[in-house]
């Protein structure tokens, strides 16, 4: 594809100057209506960065065989979870949709076919942690699933090529957790700022490798040792770091928020690349 065809294809969006690209920890679904650093980390984030024309984010929380992207008018808020207060079901995120986005994306995506989907929504890795940024809901968002039959390579390479959308105003953003595990999650320091000692070994060597730009280990996360096999059980809270970290340019300023542990087996740490 080259630059006038796919400036034909996103034509309805206006050129700007190149959006940041941003990995949130999310955390638990709670983060959406309570008041804590790590929601006023995403509210600073918010205000730091040019509003977008769209945002596309990659959700932990949308697992599928093939990849897909959300293509309605008005997608659903998803209560992807249970066990919480009713006041977390009752939030609703209406944001607009982009199916003018989701066929961009299905066409600047030439590795595998895009599947554009109408049931999906906005889930809880996205909404929850977006309200805080862009409370207003008036930025169109659409989602891109995670192929679980994939390798981390694939998703790592899948990412370069959404790159473009960087200078449309379109803001990329992953939402996992860089440590999951709940199975080993210490419930009575679930408020607290608090890591295992094997939380904290892969927490460290993961942040030192995303500031040296040295992303091999962490694509071959599976071959790091017990820490990362302990902090990534399952890969789906971790790939939406190689998504983002896929979009970086040479010598773009990379940066941390929101970068503590929680409940001893989990890390909100957060990442900005080209935030200045």
């Amino acid at each position: 594809m080259n630059l006038s065809d796919l400036n034909k294809i996103t034509s309805h969006l206006s050129n700007t100057d190149k959006m940041p690209v941003l990995f949130l920890g999310h955390g638990s679904p709670m983060n959406a209506i309570e008041e804590n650093e790590f929601v006023q980390g995403f509210r600073n984030i918010g205000k730091e960065i040019q509003k977008p024309n769209a945002i596309l984010c990659i959700s932990a929380h949308w697992e599928t065989r093939g990849t897909f992207v959300t293509a309605m008018q008005h997608p659903r808020t998803i209560h992807d979870f249970g066990g919480f207060p009713q006041a977390l079901f009752d939030v609703q995120y209406p944001a607009p949709g982009s199916p003018e986005l989701a066929q961009e994306t299905k066409k600047l995506i030439t590795s595998t076919e895009v599947g554009l989907d109408d049931k999906w929504g906005l889930d809880h890795g996205a909404w929850s942690v977006i309200k805080h940024l862009y409370p207003d809901a008036n930025i169109p968002v659409i989602q891109m699933s995670i192929d679980y039959t994939q390798p981390a390579r694939y998703h790592y390479e899948l990412a370069k090529q959404i790159h473009s959308f960087r200078h449309k105003g379109v803001l990329i953003i992953g939402s996992g957790n860089m440590v999951h595990n709940l199975r080993m999650v210490a419930w009575n320091k679930l408020n607290e700022v608090y890591a295992f000692d094997w939380a904290a070994e892969a927490s460290e060597k993961m942040k030192q490798y995303i500031l040296e730009g040295n992303y091999q280990p962490l694509i071959d996360f599976k071959s790091q040792g017990k820490a990362f096999d302990l902090a990534i059980p399952t890969p789906e809270h971790y790939l939406p770091l190689l998504y983002t970290l896929a979009l970086k340019d040479k010598n773009e300023s990379i940066s941390l928020f929101n970068d503590k542990p929680v409940a001893g087996s989990l890390t909100m740490t957060s990442v900005g690349i080209g935030m200045g």
